[in-house]
This record gives C-alpha cells, structure tokens and sequence, in this order.
C-alpha cells in the first residue's frame, strides 16, 4: 500500500511541536502517573500542541504497520434515529456495512460534537475525532461546507453520500440521479396528456433540488410544455391552501413535488378542496415514500438505490485509502427506479368554479 500524506498527528509531532521528550508527551496524553512529576506548565504546553495538531489518543494503531486500523468511519450531520426520518438511513447504512464487511473493514459511528446552536460538527476546536479511521463515509443533508473543505486541505480521506459542492475543488461522493429521474416521472405525465405541471420544491435549495429542478427543466423544454405561473416554493411545513388554489387556477392537472411527505400535503389539501387524486388532478413526488406512512405507498415516484449508494461509498473510499497519491475526487452516479404508482392518470380539466 502506498505511503498515505495524510496521516494521524503522531506523539513525536506533539514532542517536536511542544519541544519536549517523547516520553513525556506518552505520559501526559495517557494520563499516566508512574513516571517523573511533569510541571503543570509543561503539561499545558503538551496538551496545547495535541490539540493544534488534532491529535487523538489511539492505543490500537500503536500496533498497526503504518497506523492502520482497517476501520471505516460513519459520519452524519444530522441524527440517524429520530422517527421522524422513519427508514431515511437505513439503507445507506445497511449498504455500507454490508461493504465494509466483504471488504474486511469494520465501522465506527461518529456523533461528534454538537455545537452551541444545536448543528453538529466534526471538529471541537481544531480536533477531529475522525481520525480514529482510516477514512469516513459522511451523510446528512445540511453539510458544514468549512468542515469539508477542512478535511479535504487536511487530505483526510473521505467520501459524501450525495453530490455536495465546495469552495476551491470537487470531493469524493456518489449520488442518485435525480435530474434523469424526474425527467422519467415528467415523461409519464406528459403520455398521460398533462402539458400543465405545478412544481413544489424547497425554499432553500441545496444540490438535491438543484438536481431535480435542472430534469424539470430540461424535460419541461423537451416536451415544449409551458411553466408560466406554475412554481411554489415552499418550506418544510408544505403547501397551504392558498398555494394549492393558486396553482390550479393557473392550469395545473398535475403537481410535481420534491419531497413526499409535502405530497401527501397537497393530496390533503386536494381533498378538502372536493377534488379526487388521480380522477380529477395528478400527483407525483420526486423521491420515495418514508417507510411508516401507509398513505405514501401509492404515491407515483420514484425510488433512490440508497443500499446502492451505500455500497458504491465505501468502494470510493477504499480506492482513496488504497490510492492516496491520486488525489483526483471519485464519483458516482447511480440511476433511480420509476414507480408509476396510484396517484397519477390522464389529464382532464380541472374547474374552480364553486369551490370554497
């Protein structure tokens, strides 16, 4: 295996820096008290130099060839467990055991530390506790871009799941194919006779929706429809009423929205409003439905290889592991599954005329 340019701050970088022994950075940093008296002074200034360095106390690697553990880090900037995510990590994460495991490398969950604000962040001052492994598999929506672009300068190796964009240079990631994805789910609706499509994405955008709005538009522009009047940005909490009137009366027979649990939204609001899904308006999501929401089942979407790209992450990783020289990023592209669902079907003219 090639010499990697990255590697754990050693104690002798912690000597060299601090300008004392070796020995007595091994008993300050592991707290021993079998050997000489350190003043408090020295103490610090060892302590000090441990922290600008980022080092982290790892006896396992002590005896390792090379300081490698054959561990492979798990790093999310969001929490995995909540409910309300129902099964959104889960496949990523069975993917990249399941990986990991065929590879020969074990894994390490890492919650980090979490900020004054309540974000998490990978590094407490200078330190990363990432470097317990020998590289990290990172997920989660709301990515610190000043973190990541961090570990990239520091060359620590590392993959995103998701395509996630940085100041001064791509990084590693493997992403679903959002943009040829809906570019599917637009084809069906059109065969469907639909040439008036409501587009309901997130009032913030990141690369997910960036991704997806770019098929709308390129598949929009293919089949000559015309979007005038139709986009409705909206946050979290989904579409009002007013929204929904609002598009329908600009002549939508379809509603195209980025996430799924905003859907079924619509699909609400739509009943409330005397009309029936697919019969009077369609309804499709640019994603797949949340496991524990049976009323999501039928939705017409489609499905993100989460186990695929799981999988894929841990395979870009090791190539950086195994490859350290190359610092080119590694990438991947996984295609998504249409799934025609229940919630779509032909176009007919949708009229307000009595509705309250």
């Amino acid at each position: 295996m090639a010499e990697n340019p990255w590697r754990r701050p050693r104690q002798a970088d912690i000597a060299r820096l601090a300008g004392v022994s070796q020995a007595t950075v091994s008993y300050v940093v592991n707290g021993r008290t079998d050997g000489p008296v350190i003043p408090d002074q020295t103490r610090e200034r060892v302590l000090a130099a441990a922290r600008e360095l980022g080092y982290v106390a790892n006896p396992s690697a002590r005896s390792l060839a090379g300081g490698a553990n054959r561990l492979i880090g798990v790093y999310t900037f969001e929490s995995m467990f909540p409910m309300d995510h129902h099964d959104f990590y889960y496949p990523f994460l069975v993917g990249i055991e399941a990986e990991a495991e065929a590879q020969g490398y074990d894994l390490v969950l890492f919650t980090s530390a979490t900020t004054a604000d309540g974000r998490r962040s990978i590094f407490r001052g200078h330190t990363s506790r990432l470097g317990l492994a020998d590289g990290c598999v990172l997920l989660g929506k709301n990515a610190d871009r000043d973190e990541l672009v961090q570990l990239r300068d520091d060359r620590y190796p590392f993959t995103y799941v998701g395509r996630r964009e940085i100041p001064g240079g791509r990084i590693s990631y493997v992403a679903a194919d959002y943009a040829a994805a809906t570019g599917r789910v637009v084809d069906h609706l059109v065969k469907l006779g639909h040439r008036r499509l409501a587009r309901l994405g997130p009032r913030t955008p990141g690369e997910y929706s960036a991704d997806r709005d770019s098929g709308l538009r390129e598949a929009s522009a293919r089949h000559g429809l015309d979007d005038t009047g139709l986009d409705c940005p909206i946050d979290d909490a989904g579409p009002g009423t007013d929204d929904v009137r609002r598009l329908l009366a600009a002549g939508a027979t379809a509603f195209v929205v980025h996430e799924p649990v905003a859907a079924l939204r619509v699909r609400a609001i739509l009943g409330e409003m005397g009309l029936r899904v697919p019969a009077d308006c369609s309804l499709a999501a640019l994603n797949d439905p949340p496991g524990g929401i049976p009323e999501a089942a039928d939705l017409t979407c489609f499905q993100i290889p989460r186990r695929g790209m799981g999988s894929r992450a841990v395979r870009l990783l090791l190539k950086q592991i195994h490859d350290p020289r190359n610092t080119k990023p590694h990438t991947a592209v996984l295609r998504c599954t249409f799934v025609p669902g229940r919630t779509s079907g032909p176009a007919t003219a949708v009229s307000l005329k009595g509705m309250t």
